[in-house]
């Protein structure tokens, strides 16, 4: 029996954007919009970022690593990088996640816009730390 879209776990052989766009159709309020406007953001910042949807069907972007998920809840959009306390944020957009020593997130609220230029800064950020991580050469494992 094939699983509807909108159950937790991707349904096999159904691309991931494909999944995203159903997800922004279901949510059907600002949720979804807040979505659709940071996914094209992150799609303009550079067209070689992959999507995925993981962990029971959240929209992933990654580039030689995870960039940012998008989480929806009732009152935020969540976009968490995975990275995120490694990078400059000189507009201060990270509002959440601040505490940790890895991920830093961005909660957007429903009325509330985004500095367009300084997420695309932030994507294009974990973008190149991603590739600078990925080119470096692993030790060779003792054994």
């Amino acid at each position: 029996m094939t699983k509807p879209m909108h159950d937790a776990e991707p349904a096999e052989g159904v691309p991931a954007s494909d999944m995203i766009d159903a997800k922004i159709r279901e949510l059907a309020d600002w949720r979804g919009e807040t979505l659709a406007h940071v996914r094209r953001l992150i799609r303009d910042a550079d067209p070689d970022v992959v999507e995925e949807v993981k962990w029971r069907g959240v929209p992933v972007w990654s580039q030689d690593g995870i960039i940012c998920t998008g989480e929806t809840y009732k009152s935020a959009v969540k976009l968490t990088f995975a990275n995120g306390a490694a990078l400059d944020d000189p507009s201060g957009l990270f509002n959440a996640s601040l505490e940790g020593n890895t991920r830093r997130a961005i909660d957007l609220h429903e009325g509330e816009a985004i500095d367009e230029a300084a997420f695309q800064a932030l994507i294009r950020a974990a973008i190149a730390r991603n590739q600078a991580k990925a080119k470096k050469p692993r030790k060779p494992s003792a054994g």
